[in-house]
């Protein structure tokens, strides 16, 4: 509720919180109801741990239990420094939006309640919340940053250039980490696990053959390669591939003149589309599809086979 200065009257907010709210809750709110929700948004709020449930968009996955106990032995001491994030769902029913470290931690050190920020949502609204809150304020590791990425362009209907303001980074370090998930499993599944770091990464996705990838990867893992021994390996492998094309003849415009008039007439004479490929040194070959084995009756015996 508003107050008018001018006139001391009570006027109803528009746009109040209220609204939509009934979507959130199980049952429909009461004024007071509302009133509590508005204190609670508004506010640091303790609440009990055991109506926290898990945040079904939790982009972290793998949490180390020796770090969750350390933590659990910080709160102890100094309790929760950084309240966690949840939403309202129900009468005395919270959703975690982010903070599962924390609440994890908490109920090791035995805590009962815990500090939080109450905010309202919906499922998309909360999704982008929880992963972009845990992009800022968790230690994620790069696969599950650029999950992250990724989710909130898939799922949340976001642009590079929007997402790289949500998260305050620029196009091309968002860029950096998307291009990772085209990484075979074995590769991601290292950089997860801290193996190989995000420079050997960047570097292994500059080689395109996936088999080249895996065999610079296990180098990496037997012989502890740098990020720059790595890079130096990228380099080479490409140097032969630029010299090579550079060594090619130039293509001769008349014989590409001649092959083409050839191919055009084996194409008439077969009702299919030949192709003719020139390997250089007077050598190459001539392909000639067919759709059915009645159309390969056909060309074999225009073949006279």
């Amino acid at each position: 509720m508003n107050v008018d200065k001018t006139s001391g009257k009570t006027t109803k907010r528009r746009n109040a919180l209220g609204r939509g709210l009934g979507a959130l809750l199980e049952d429909t709110p009461s004024r007071e109801q509302k009133e509590d929700i508005v204190r609670e948004v508004s506010h640091i709020n303790e609440i009990p741990l055991d109506q926290v449930e898990v945040n079904p968009y939790q982009p972290r996955t793998d949490f180390d239990r020796q770090a969750l106990e350390e933590l659990a032995d910080s709160i102890k001491v100094q309790g929760i420094i950084q309240p966690i994030t949840v939403r309202k769902i129900g009468h005395d029913r919270y959703q975690l939006i982010s903070g599962e470290r924390r609440v994890q931690a908490s109920k090791i050190a035995g805590l009962e309640r815990i500090p939080a920020y109450v905010r309202l949502a919906n499922d998309q609204q909360m999704l982008e919340m929880a992963l972009i809150e845990n992009i800022q304020r968790e230690n994620l590791n790069a696969i599950e940053i650029a999950l992250s990425y990724q989710r909130l362009i898939s799922e949340c209907d976001l642009k590079q250039e929007e997402l790289g303001d949500r998260v305050g980074k620029n196009r091309s370090t968002v860029n950096n980490y998307l291009r990772l998930l085209r990484l075979p499993p074995d590769i991601q599944a290292a950089l997860r696990d801290g193996r190989i770091t995000m420079g050997h990464a960047r570097a292994i996705i500059n080689v395109d053959n996936v088999e080249q990838q895996l065999h610079i990867f296990e180098k990496i893992i037997s012989e502890e390669l740098s990020v720059r021994k790595v890079e130096a390996l990228v380099r080479d492998l490409s140097a032969p591939r630029k010299k090579e094309n550079a060594s090619q003849p130039a293509t001769n415009p008349e014989v590409t003149y001649q092959f083409k008039q050839l191919q055009s007439r084996l194409s008439s004479h077969f009702g299919t589309k030949v192709q003719i490929k020139n390997s250089g040194k007077e050598k190459g070959e001539i392909k000639i599809p067919f759709v059915s084995s009645e159309d390969l009756d056909r060309i074999l015996e225009l073949l006279a086979l």
